[in-house]
């Protein structure tokens, strides 16, 4: 498993490398700091000893318990972890898209479902409790973004698409939108 996949251990190496200090050491350090919260604590090590927010974030995180930044490790068990009637349309999204261009893989990353082409991502896509965010990858956004702004409901962010939880799905324009990407890997 790679540093990417979320193994917080595999960033030990580079911890004790960068710092100067083997793990033990650090782990004492926290143990110094168990009860403050995750915000201080990243603070203190990045403040007290010049660590990155990377390095912060698995050690502090990796004291806490999580051993792993991965937590779905399929798309169905992320499904799973979501409101049902948002995976049912993130779902239907998804079939959009694939149902044109089926040799998109869906993966996980970034603890969410995204579509590749190839090492190249195309489409993610996440939930929050009052919208769905869907996110086309590269300068997509900006030729579509004014399209979605005119959707009642909808609102564009700078690298994200919020809609309602009860969005009619728009085929063309998603799929319009996942061929504009494929364009720009090729």
């Amino acid at each position: 498993m790679s540093v990417s996949e979320g193994d917080r251990e595999k960033h030990f190496p580079s911890i004790e490398k960068k710092y100067g200090e083997k793990m033990a050491y650090w782990f004492a350090i926290m143990k110094k700091l168990d009860g403050k919260k995750y915000p201080e604590q990243i603070a203190y090590l990045r403040e007290n000893y010049g660590f990155s927010q990377a390095h912060a974030n698995a050690l502090v995180m990796y004291s806490r318990g999580s051993l792993s930044a991965k937590r779905h490790a399929s798309p169905a068990a992320y499904f799973k972890s979501i409101d049902p009637q948002q995976a049912k349309k993130v779902k239907e999204i998804i079939k959009v898209i694939t149902s044109k261009y089926p040799d998109l893989e869906l993966v996980i990353a970034w603890n969410q479902p995204m579509l590749k082409s190839g090492t190249e991502y195309v489409f993610g896509a996440s939930v929050s409790a009052n919208h769905i965010s869907i996110a086309p990858w590269g300068d997509v956004l900006k030729n579509f973004g004014a399209k979605f702004e005119k959707i009642d409901g909808v609102r564009v962010t700078k690298k994200t698409i919020a809609i309602p939880n009860d969005w009619v799905v728009d085929t063309k324009l998603i799929q319009s939108m996942i061929a504009a990407r494929l364009k720009e890997i090729k």
